[in-house]
């Protein structure tokens, strides 16, 4: 019998249970028969579904080894970095981020099962493994996995020179730590000079809601959010503001619901200019209250 949730397909347990035993231990590894055959009676073939070949990422991280040490393997040889808040969508090539999902899912039914839930007989966790897998990947972690959304710049025409501010963005993220959500906002205060590129409004949403989309502390996700902006535009002063809630406080440990955290970053003109810092403080403060 199937030990996998029994609303998954046989195409889906084969290639989970593969990924499973490839490499876990035999004490947590997900107890399945090796299939006699690899099509699962509909007329597709169980390692390869929806038509996938075997040259296909999809066939090759089951057959050989677990996607993630490819992909680990490939960052490794770059001597490259892939801490919670990185982004390693550049060594991730097509078609890999689904092999990924089934692997992230079977591992997730494991940890189920490690927890003693009944994945079978549970019809609200059946397809746990499966949700968690693409919420992970697709959805709340996407700032590893895909690679930045396009900024395109436009030359400062005008020579524009005054204060702008950009807030609140609302941002949604993770502690590394426990994987509880951060749910804050974001103000950015951009000087230009006539040397700088500017970036429509929609993009400042766009890239914040990129870095926060994957496990973070938020003083390193305002730095990273920085360091773009500063790339991109060339600004003579860039100033970020971030407050937000942090669940790993309010739902577990202290569970103090009250506490907030706020955090800035200021470069150039905002760093050197005392009443350039004051006046970008006082205004999103007025919002603020």
């Amino acid at each position: 019998m199937h030990q996998i949730g029994s609303g998954y397909p046989p195409a889906t347990t084969s290639i989970a249970n593969r990924l499973m035993n490839d490499k876990l231990p035999p004490s947590v590894a997900l107890q399945m028969p090796h299939d006699e055959h690899l099509n699962d009676g509909s007329g597709e073939n169980a390692l390869h579904p929806q038509g996938t070949g075997p040259d296909r990422p999809e066939a090759l991280s089951a057959l050989g080894r677990p996607m993630s040490e490819q992909i680990r393997a490939r960052i490794r040889s770059a001597g490259a970095r892939f801490h919670a808040n990185d982004n390693i969508a550049g060594f991730i090539r097509p078609g890999e981020l689904e092999a990924l999902v089934l692997e992230v899912q079977a591992r997730m039914e494991s940890v189920l099962q490690s927890l003693v839930i009944d994945t079978e007989g549970d019809h609200n966790t059946q397809e746990t493994g499966r949700r968690v897998a693409r919420m992970f990947v697709h959805e709340v972690f996407r700032g590893r996995y895909h690679a930045m959304p396009s900024m395109t710049e436009f030359p400062n025409v005008s020579n524009l020179n005054e204060l702008m501010i950009i807030g609140p963005v609302t941002v949604r993220s993770a502690c590394s730590h426990h994987l509880c959500p951060i749910m804050g906002e974001v103000w950015i205060g951009v000087m230009p000079n006539e040397h700088s590129n500017l970036i429509g409004l929609s993009k400042f949403a766009r890239v914040a809601d990129w870095i926060m989309s994957r496990p973070q502390i938020q003083e390193e996700a305002v730095v990273q959010l920085a360091d773009i902006l500063q790339e991109k535009m060339s600004p003579d002063g860039l100033a970020i503001v971030m407050e937000a809630d942090h669940f790993c406080m309010h739902w577990r440990g202290v569970k103090d619901v009250g506490s907030r955290m706020i955090n800035s970053v200021m470069r150039g003109s905002f760093l050197k200019d005392a009443n350039l810092r004051r006046e970008f403080l006082s205004l999103i403060q007025s919002k603020r209250a």
